[in-house]
Parts: C-alpha cells; sequence; structure tokens
C-alpha cells in the first residue's frame, strides 16, 4: 500500500473506470453502424484469440451498414465464424476480402433490453468508482492511525475524495441517460 495520499492517483483511476464503461456503452447495439460494435468479437487466427480490430480494419459507409476489410485473405473465413457466432445477431455477407453486416432495425423489446444492459454498465462502473473511492479512504485511515497525517487533513482529503466520486458517479449518470436516449431513438 502507499504510503502518502494521492487524491491525483484516485481520479486517475475513477477515470479509468469511466474510460471502461464508455467501451461498454460504445459496443452496444442502438440500430446504426459503430465499429465499437464488433470490439467484444475474439477471432481465432494464427493460433492464438485476438480482437478483431488486429486483423481487419472496421468501418462504416452507411449508417446501417459496417463494413470488415480483413487484411490476410486465409482469415477471412476466420472473420466470418466468429461474426456469426458473437451474439450481435448479424448476418455477414462476404465479397472477396470484405465483409459487409447490415445492421438490422431493432424493435422496441430490443431497445428494452438494451437499456437494461446499459443500466448494468452503469452500476459496474458505479461500483468500481466505489471500490476506488474506499481504497483512498482505507489509506487514509491508515495514514491517520500511523500519525504520518493529521485528523483534519484526514477529513479534508476523505472530503476530496467523496467530491471526486461524486463527480465520476455524475458522468456515469450523463453517460448512461445519452446512451438511453440514442438507444430509444426511433
Amino acid at each position: 500500500m502507499a504510503t502518502s495520499f494521492d487524491l491525483e492517483d484516485i481520479k486517475r483511476r475513477m477515470q479509468g473506470a469511466i474510460n471502461a464503461f464508455k467501451n461498454d456503452l460504445g459496443s452496444l447495439r442502438t440500430g446504426r453502424a459503430s465499429p465499437n460494435l464488433l470490439d467484444p468479437i475474439q477471432v481465432d487466427a494464427y493460433g492464438s484469440l485476438l480482437p478483431i480490430s488486429q486483423v481487419a480494419t472496421v468501418s462504416v459507409p452507411e449508417p446501417r451498414l459496417l463494413s470488415v476489410q480483413v487484411w490476410d485473405r486465409g482469415m477471412v473465413n476466420a472473420v466470418e465464424k466468429a461474426i456469426r457466432e458473437s451474439d450481435l445477431g448479424l448476418n455477414p455477407q462476404t465479397e472477396g476480402q470484405v465483409i459487409r453486416l447490415r445492421i438490422p432495425e431493432m424493435n422496441e423489446q430490443r431497445r428494452k433490453e438494451m437499456v437494461k444492459v446499459s443500466h448494468k454498465y452503469a452500476e459496474e462502473a458505479r461500483i468500481a468508482i466505489r471500490h476506488v473511492r474506499r481504497d483512498g479512504l482505507d489509506l487514509l485511515k491508515k495514514l491517520e492511525k500511523d500519525h504520518a497525517i493529521s485528523e483534519d487533513d484526514g477529513k479534508r482529503h476523505a472530503d476530496q475524495v467523496q467530491k471526486a466520486t461524486d463527480q465520476f458517479v455524475a458522468e456515469v449518470e450523463h453517460l448512461v441517460a445519452a446512451k438511453e436516449k440514442e438507444i430509444m431513438q426511433v
């Protein structure tokens, strides 16, 4: 454990939770094509599992179409298979080294499911932020107990940690509200 209190380190760790949350939200299907939609897909390539971004270029030529340009002709079938086996419900159409993916319209029930998933991701992000807060507060208690900082400094730092926590949780709320609005747009 660290021997001194560093608020910037705590904020950096909380920002890491926000970044992971943004990544999770980016992979949610909203009815519009997004290159991030394929991020969770792992391709069995060269004897190991690789993210699709390491074997192909994903682009969005039209609002409801993804284009996957596979770099190695021999990997086209593996990429196509990985997309088919993912739980994204996409049907790849292959033309040479290019795989096209039409993004189907989402029905109301599917949209509501996506909103629930986004809220689950938000809760995971809030939990991660609160874990960082707990670590910071535990460190402050230890430093106070060891007489490395005064009780007043401990309270001041604890207030700073709580303010940072509130700020990052508010950012999570803002992001999930924006994603919910995006998903529910018809």
